[in-house]
């Protein structure tokens, strides 16, 4: 009996497609109030996030983001000041233009959400009234409101892309922790009873538009398109 295909193993949610808890037992977001002054408790090494993880402790409590370039465990960190200073959580009103900053809130007070990759950052690219407009890494800019909160610097863990794998099972393991489907095998290169697109003959899929209601087993390829085609002028 042929085994089910990926896409019926990962819908039913086992260990092998699943995210690790532990991986991601810290939680990065900043307070709904942030005043006065932090200080950088401890940085911590997470295998489920790109960079490391900044313990951050204030007045209130305790709160994580990810750390900045060159951060040290005891630093000051001003959390309405209007210097700008690496690590410094401010208002992107409040901040210069062409200034480097990271863990971008998309709407204020929701914690953070856009630039937490490590070795990335963005740039305050313009203003235009109450809007702030950010350059990504993307090279597009945003706009976002004048309100939402921004920190200071770039994300530590540059370069990790730099070195090599070498090995298969140094990115099995890497994978693994992130839930990700790798090493990634080409439909049409599998057996007939393993995929729908499967067997080497005629290297065309029957059909590549799964149907709306199709069980998982079927709903690979193009998953209900609005079209499908090269667009004609």
């Amino acid at each position: 009996m042929a085994k089910r295909i990926i896409s019926q193993a990962r819908g039913h949610g086992s260990g092998t497609y699943r995210v690790r808890r532990a991986a991601f037992k810290y939680r990065m977001k900043y307070p709904s109030h942030l005043e006065g002054k932090g200080r950088v408790a401890k940085l911590i090494n997470s295998p489920g996030h790109t960079a490391p993880i900044a313990k951050i402790n204030y007045d209130k409590g305790v709160f994580f983001i990810p750390a900045f370039r060159k951060m040290n465990e005891g630093q000051e960190i001003n959390f309405d000041s209007k210097e700008v200073k690496d690590g410094d959580i401010m208002k992107l009103g409040d901040i210069p233009i062409k200034t480097n900053i990271y863990c971008i809130e998309s709407s204020p007070g929701d914690g953070g959400v856009f630039i937490k990759a490590g070795g990335t950052s963005a740039s305050i690219s313009k203003i235009v009234g109450e809007e702030i407009y950010v350059m990504m890494p993307s090279k597009k800019e945003k706009a976002f409101n004048k309100n939402c909160r921004a920190v200071i610097g770039i994300i530590a863990g540059e370069g990790r892309l730099e070195k090599p794998f070498v090995k298969a099972g140094r990115r099995y393991y890497l994978m693994k922790t992130k839930g990700k489907l790798w090493p990634r095998t080409s439909p049409i290169k599998v057996n007939v009873i393993d995929h729908p697109f499967g067997s080497g003959r005629g290297k065309n899929p029957k059909r590549k538009t799964a149907k709306r209601n199709a069980p998982p087993g079927r709903r690979v390829g193009h998953l209900r398109p609005r079209r499908t085609g090269r667009k004609k002028r």
